[in-house]
């Protein structure tokens, strides 16, 4: 539990409950290398990044999570929320079936996100129209430098699967600027978003992972675009971009969420301890820590 001195508008946030834009399922370092990071792997040149780093942008983070083999990874991940208050956590189900259990089993704490690789055409738009129908996914998200091939925010191939978020009325988180992991970074150029955002004015596009060093671009487009939003996933609190930061205080509270990175590359004891610190604004911490995503992921309802 937060001191209640250290920011008495962060605490009384704090207390309403948390919504997390980004969690993953707890698992051994090399469980999750074989079976969620071998597709990217596949795509990194560095050796020493493929072959010695637990997840492929190891290099970034210390102390990374790693709880070794989990019995229940859902009775962890649920205690690590509640020590939290994390009253909602998104996970994708496109591909762990733990995952998919806990959404199933506790739909009042999960939020289901569903992975889509635009290389796979109409499958990939099918796969989605379902798992929305039979899972209650409520966002998609993709990672346009992890793909192999790789394709661009703003290629053709994304087109369908905009649509289709369009008529599903979901959001798309899509993860912006330099990747992490030590794959060329082109088709993450934030200005590729404007086109997306002119074609698709309805799309609730939701930038993941930083945007930088384009953070003023992003600003500049959030301000352009009423449904363009930016997500804090996988950074430390402490190294939230200013610029994001001075945009939530000024013309942007209503367009910035919170996004964790558990147990991926933090754990929330530091994402936690590190939050308080963050300059945001009184008004804004609601908004930030749980007013923005619920009313995207459509949790008010």
């Amino acid at each position: 539990m937060p001191d209640p001195d250290t920011s008495a508008a962060y605490f009384d946030a704090w207390k309403a409950g948390v919504v997390d834009t980004m969690m993953g399922i707890p698992a051994s370092s090399a469980e999750r290398k074989s079976k969620h990071y071998a597709q990217m792997n596949a795509g990194i040149l560095d050796k020493e990044a493929r072959e010695q780093f637990t997840f492929p942008a190891q290099y970034m983070f210390k102390d990374v999570p790693d709880y070794g083999e989990v019995d229940d990874p859902l009775a962890l991940l649920l205690a690590e929320m509640d020590r939290f208050n994390i009253t909602h956590g998104m996970i994708n189900v496109a591909t762990n079936e733990v995952a998919k259990q806990a959404v199933r089993e506790r739909p009042d704490r999960f939020v289901a996100s569903f992975n889509v690789d635009p290389n796979r055409g109409m499958e990939c738009v099918r796969d989605l129209d379902a798992a929305v129908r039979e899972l209650g996914v409520r966002s998609a998200q993709v990672f346009p430098a992890g793909l192999l091939p790789q394709v661009p925010i703003n290629d053709k191939k994304m087109y369908p699967l905009y649509a289709k978020c369009v008529e599903l009325d979901i959001p798309v988180f899509v993860n912006a600027g330099v990747p992490g992991p030590r794959v060329p970074m082109a088709c993450q150029d934030v200005a590729l978003i404007d086109d997306v955002c002119w074609f698709f004015p309805e799309l609730k596009l939701v930038m993941r992972h930083g945007a930088e060093p384009w953070t003023q671009l992003a600003m500049k487009l959030m301000l352009k675009w009423p449904n363009l939003y930016y997500s804090t996933s996988a950074f430390a609190p402490k190294h939230y971009p200013d610029d994001i930061v001075y945009f939530a205080n000024t013309r942007g509270a209503d367009k910035v969420l919170y996004g964790g990175y558990f147990p991926m590359g933090l754990s929330l004891e530091r994402i936690f301890s590190e939050l308080p610190a963050v300059g945001f604004r009184d008004h804004v911490w609601p908004k930030f820590l749980r007013g923005n995503a619920a009313r995207l992921l459509k949790l008010e309802d």
